[in-house]
């Protein structure tokens, strides 16, 4: 990104003016002594951009005995009323005058962590700017500072001038606006924010009268604006107890006791650490695979809550500081640098190693960017944790016409060249990281060259679910390209602790520190304490 400085007018620039337990017996030396409550309640979207279809409603539900008790505010006051059941709907009402909404989008990215190096760097350029995830994650130009027509149309002007290609200026003219509303006691209420508890602190959420699969929160819910027009349904809720909705859906509640622990402080390490995520919407992380699969109280089991229990309090850290905690599905066979995926600076804790209990593959010898390397590692398939499970080893054939039809839907969604080409000529691997992933892809289309890097490969083309993987072309009968199959290993982004990999070592008498220092090397197994910094 080429250095950029910017010169504001003096009119413009006054515009732009844990609750930490006794140990158990066995993680006793890790304990240190703490000197406050360390359990945050974390503000959790559980049902996010609610109103983007008309259709959509939410039922609220106590458990027998119970009741629920809403409040809002009103012209005179905060109103509270008390009910049993309660059904969230989606109110339209025409505006009186067409409304401008506009925001700059500065880029899009298939990842947080992506999104966020950038915003680093829009910001070392003197901008400001704020993350959010419409659908992507996108970084924008702060509203709240480029806060008129004028300032973001001098700002788009000014960034174009100095050749960013990719910022744009988005406009929506709005006719109607959404409202929630609901009816008690005969009377319908349309607001635009809602508090939602009971004394049990459960409360079951439904989309649909007949919902298979109803969830229940522990604590309390609020309905509240995003920064889309639409609604998000926030689950607050005290870290241990959030993880008690995690830990079971990440990993599940059979594998060994080691296998679970090691994911209980991987979660709650990552809860921490990514408290800024949804900053832009007024919470800290969503329930889904964009932060950590959370389902509330809904199935818990006493696997996971004893590995919950017996780990409370601790996180994993590197130089006294919160780790990215990240794990994924499956490794391949070797786990990912950070930097093969995600651009920032490096984290010395996360190299790429290889994922076995013996030394089956020296990196240092046998470096996995080149070709023939990768292609004999690969083609392995014994003494690996992952080794005969589902994802270790896997082959897709596709079309050119299928590579085609995803290609042109990623750069519609990216505001990349090219969108609307017809025919894709080739497809090469250009670039390999030692641990094999790829680190660049070349397209040839009949329009122009495209190059897609690290992470965004796997939005980019359809069959790979991961980036370790290698591709041969594939020909017609009349030896005209027909397609290409892609054969490779592993499901996810690669960096970080393998769950599968966890369960083998876990298997073979690994305590869950090992296994965290396996994945995670020169990291720290510490209690939660006052002097590290959350949300960074």
């Amino acid at each position: 990104m080429a250095k950029m400085t910017f010169f504001f007018p003096t009119n413009v620039l006054s515009i732009l003016c844990f609750l930490i337990l006794s140990p158990p017996p066995a993680l006793a030396q890790e304990r240190e002594p703490q000197s406050q409550n360390l359990n945050p309640t974390l503000k959790v979207g559980v049902v996010q951009h609610f109103g983007e279809k008309p259709s959509d409603q939410l039922i609220l539900k106590v458990q027998p005995g119970d009741h629920l008790t809403l409040r809002f505010p009103t012209p005179q006051g905060e109103k509270q009323i008390d009910t049993e059941t309660v059904i969230l709907k989606i109110g339209v009402e025409p505006l009186p005058e067409p409304e401008v909404e506009e925001r700059i989008v500065l880029s899009t990215h298939r990842s947080y962590e992506n999104a966020e190096e950038d915003a680093q760097k829009w910001r070392s350029l003197g901008l400001e700017v704020e993350l959010a995830q419409p659908d992507r994650w996108q970084v924008w130009a702060k509203r709240s500072v480029y806060s008129t027509p004028l300032l973001r149309r001098w700002l788009i002007d000014s960034l174009q001038a100095q050749g960013h290609k990719l910022p744009s200026l988005e406009t929506q003219v709005l006719t109607q606006n959404l409202t929630p509303y609901w009816t008690a006691a005969g009377y319908r209420y349309n607001r635009n924010e809602l508090e939602i508890t009971t004394s049990g602190n459960l409360i079951q959420v439904s989309q649909t009268p007949n919902d298979p699969e109803p969830l229940v929160y522990g604590g309390s819910l609020r309905l509240q604006p995003d920064a889309y027009g639409t609604y998000t349904l926030v689950n607050n809720v005290p870290l241990e107890t959030y993880l008690r909705g995690v830990v079971p859906h990440e990993i599940g509640a059979w594998p060994p006791d080691a296998s679970i622990q090691a994911q209980a402080v991987l979660a709650r390490t990552y809860a921490l650490r990514n408290l800024r995520r949804f900053e832009a919407d007024n919470y800290h992380l969503c329930a889904n695979t964009d932060c950590q699969v959370y389902k509330g109280l809904t199935e818990v089991y006493s696997s996971t809550d004893q590995a919950i229990d017996v780990t409370r309090g601790l996180v994993l850290t590197y130089n006294n500081n919160l780790t990215d905690a990240v794990y994924f599905s499956t490794s391949g066979g070797v786990t990912a640098n950070y930097n093969d995926i995600w651009n920032g600076e490096p984290r010395p804790y996360l190299p790429g190693v290889i994922d076995a209990p013996n030394k089956i593959w020296d990196l240092s010898q046998q470096n996995l960017a080149l070709e023939p390397n990768f292609r004999r590692f690969i083609n392995l398939k014994t003494g690996f944790n992952e080794t005969g499970e589902l994802d270790f080893r896997w082959r897709e054939e596709t079309t050119l016409e299928a590579i085609a039809e995803q290609l042109r839907y990623y750069l519609k969604r990216r505001n990349l060249p090219y969108p609307n080409f017809k025919t894709i000529q080739k497809i090469e691997i250009v670039e390999r990281s030692p641990t094999g992933r790829i680190l660049k892809m070349k397209v040839t289309t009949d329009q122009g060259v495209l190059e897609i890097s690290k992470d965004e490969i796997q939005s980019a083309f359809l069959p790979p679910i991961s980036t370790l993987f290698y591709i041969d072309p594939v020909f017609n009968p009349n030896k005209t390209l027909k397609g290409y199959v892609f054969v490779g290993g592993g499901f996810g982004h690669g960096v970080g602790m393998s769950q599968t990999g966890s369960y083998h070592l876990a298997k073979l008498g690994w305590s869950s520190q090992q296994i965290l220092s396996f994945y995670f090397p020169g990291t720290q197994l510490k209690p939660l304490n006052s002097s590290m910094q959350l949300g960074n």
